[in-house]
């Protein structure tokens, strides 16, 4: 019985030691499974108010969100023993910094230092104040971890996470965006064409050339392409006029509820963290409701920081193709020259609209997450958003995804076809990340 007994613990002990030298870790080093998911969700809230604060656009948010997932996941996977590095997956990027062999990391520090490091980096003209509050978030960690810490442990555990963001934000420079801030545009002029839409009426459309970014998994902006909107015609005849018509229609007789969603969806700049955002604050409340780790957070938070940064580019590719006239255009000139919809059209093309298209993409990669579950959006409440609106429950991300994009045909800024032709456009993306990217082999949370 003594042998059998020391032979079964000299197995063991080979396979403990096996399984620590694979991962590099040691029995003080738990892998990022173990940890919650604090530091992650509370980067991320705060990177919804400095997007906020910072009042920056919905196209730019979401490659923001999405730069930041990436570093968040780079920084913790190697730590793993179940979940898969991005190398390799996401278009060009082709390497990140390895911890060092057979030395332990505390992942929660990687973690805090890889997204301060990033944030950072991604807010070079940051006002003063969001610059105190990334120093104040990542000080307020640093911290508390440091103390319970030792020394060269916790060192080197912030130096793995800054590489890691020296890394990823090295890579993210290289997606065209300096091109893409400073392209040359002269919108088309023409009937059915965009033209600037009250009350403000600014000359030129928002961030034309983002259509030219290099997406995070898809080939380009034109993958998962919708076909053409309906032909433009003033004829009352006309499919076209038909779907003007019933924004029309309806906005001149919206009831209290579907007020309620127009604005509930609303997310515009500078009042909120932008469409996109509202995806991520949706991941931050699963995280707490769902109880989940560190890794399977930087998993989520990365699922849907790829889904909306791609959509944006997949949707702006599209605008610029089409370059359709807004609805208020279409409405003032052929049916009501006094009519104005409920809230204020944004200064770009309509079709398709970005909302539809970046909600499909997120509910399906979370679909593919999560499985068919209801939830409570809690947005309004959690980040104090004025005017404050009531938590609304959903039965699936899908639901919440098509009411997304109802929220801007009863809003009175998208015709019907811009949202439904959006919303597959969007699912089509998130197909497209959930076949090629794979997170890990066991859904082990």
């Amino acid at each position: 019985m003594q042998r059998r007994s020391l032979l079964v613990g000299l197995v063991t002990t080979f396979l403990l030691l096996s399984s620590w030298v694979s991962t590099g870790q040691t029995r003080e080093a738990p892998p990022p499974e173990r940890f919650t998911s604090e530091v992650a969700s509370v980067w991320f809230d705060t990177l919804y108010d400095l997007v906020k604060t910072e009042q920056i656009t919905p196209p730019v948010a979401a490659r923001l969100y999405g730069v930041v997932a990436v570093a968040l996941y780079e920084a913790l996977v190697p730590g793993s023993v179940q979940y898969r590095s991005l190398v390799g997956q996401l278009n060009e990027l082709v390497a990140v910094p390895q911890p060092l062999p057979r030395k332990r990391y505390h992942w929660p520090t990687v973690a805090n230092a890889a997204l301060a490091s990033t944030v950072r980096g991604l807010f070079p003209t940051a006002s003063s104040g969001s610059v105190e509050t990334i120093n104040a978030l990542e000080h307020h960690f640093a911290s508390r971890l440091q103390a319970r810490l030792p020394s060269p442990l916790y060192t080197r555990s912030v130096a793995q996470g800054q590489a890691v963001a020296e890394t990823v934000l090295a890579w993210a420079a290289t997606d065209g965006i300096a091109t893409v801030d400073d392209c040359s545009y002269t919108p088309p002029v023409g009937p059915g064409l965009w033209e600037p839409t009250p009350p403000a009426f600014a000359p030129y459309p928002l961030q034309p050339c983002w259509g030219q970014l290099r997406p995070f998994v898809l080939t380009s902006g034109e993958e998962c392409a919708p076909p053409p909107p309906p032909a433009y015609s003033a004829d009352p005849a006309s499919e076209f006029y038909a779907h003007a018509l019933d924004v029309y229609t309806l906005n001149m007789h919206l009831t209290e509820e579907q007020k309620t969603i127009a604005q509930y969806w609303a997310d515009n700049p500078g009042a909120t963290g932008t469409p996109p955002g509202h995806w991520i604050a949706i991941v931050g409340q699963l995280a707490r409701t769902h109880g989940l780790s560190l890794m399977a957070a930087a998993e989520a938070y990365t699922r849907v920081g790829l889904a909306v940064a791609d959509a944006f580019i997949g949707s702006w590719q599209t605008k610029y193709t089409y370059t359709l006239l807004r609805p208020v255009t279409y409405i003032q000139d052929v049916i009501d020259p006094t009519w104005l919809p409920l809230l204020v059209t944004p200064s770009f093309p309509s079709y398709t609209s970005g909302h539809s298209v970046q909600s499909g993409a997120a509910a399906v990669v979370l679909t593919d997450m999560f499985g068919v579950v209801a939830f409570t959006d809690t947005l309004f409440t959690d980040h104090r958003l004025v005017p404050l609106q009531a938590p609304r429950t959903f039965t699936s991300f899908e639901e919440a995804a098509e009411e997304a994009a109802l929220s801007r045909f009863y809003g009175g800024i998208h015709y019907p076809f811009d949202n439904s032709n959006g919303l597959t456009q969007g699912r089509c993306i998130g197909h497209v990340i959930v076949d090629r990217v794979t997170f890990s082999d066991r859904l082990v949370r």
